[in-house]
């Protein structure tokens, strides 16, 4: 089996929050669409050996399209997905050839090559492994009538993100025993976890955002910018 690193950017969601006609996915950040920000981080790092993106059966032809205009090497396959999330990433499971898997979510556009480098490494040491920030806030548990019942200790709570890191056997066979049982799980962590897989965590940026609402979309034309001015002045340091 190929011991380079195999990728599924999940994009078939149709993304209601955001209220706008177009998917979320497909919608321009600065000059280009946010799934492809989000493919080019994955196509330019050395560790990655492929590529397979799952979007909506009607997109299908216009994200190869793009993937052909933005030269995504890397990209060996772009499929239909599920009825699901969880579906949506079986599939593209399925196409993988690779030893280990990452799961990430193509509305993530922000996600930094040190911190997927790290995640895998601490899955190559571990067994699994997540991307994930400390909670800020205070969090509360609140019972059926809007009632705090609880408040849990805030350094043991973690927003967990994406890329998720596994060996694909153990992905494969998570999502399989799921599958057997009707068990639909939020992230692909959790199913790995249901079979006693240790996953770790690894801390990442909360800039990481999942572009979600359009709060969330003028945030990330803030980074974006940002990260231009930022490309500008090194090169201006540099003459």
């Amino acid at each position: 089996m190929d011991k380079s690193l195999g990728i599924v950017i999940v994009s078939a969601g149709k993304g209601s929050r955001m209220g706008t006609e177009e998917s979320k996915q497909y919608l321009m950040l600065t000059d280009k669409p946010i799934i492809i920000h989000t493919l080019e981080v994955f196509n330019r790092l050395p560790l990655v050996g492929e590529i397979v993106l799952v979007t909506g059966q009607d997109d299908v032809e216009r994200a190869e399209a793009w993937v052909q205009e933005y030269n995504l090497d890397k990209v060996v396959k772009v499929i239909s997905g599920g009825s699901e999330r969880q579906h949506s990433v079986y599939k593209g499971l399925l196409e993988i050839h690779t030893e280990w898997i990452m799961i990430h979510d193509g509305v993530r556009p922000f996600v930094e090559a040190s911190d997927i480098e790290a995640c895998y490494e601490m899955a190559l040491r571990v067994g699994a492994s997540v991307l994930a920030v400390p909670v800020k806030d205070t969090i509360k548990k609140v019972d059926g009538s809007g009632i705090i019942v609880a408040t849990p200790d805030r350094q043991s709570l973690w927003a967990i993100q994406t890329p998720q890191t596994f060996r694909v056997s153990d992905l494969l066979k998570a999502h399989q025993e799921a599958q057997s049982i009707g068990f639909v799980g939020t992230d692909d962590s959790m199913l790995v976890e249901r079979i006693g897989i240790p996953v770790a965590v690894v801390q990442g940026s909360y800039s990481n955002i999942k572009l979600t609402t359009p709060d969330d979309l003028e945030y990330a034309e803030f980074i974006e910018k940002r990260k231009g001015e930022r490309c500008y002045d090194t090169s201006r340091a540099r003459v």
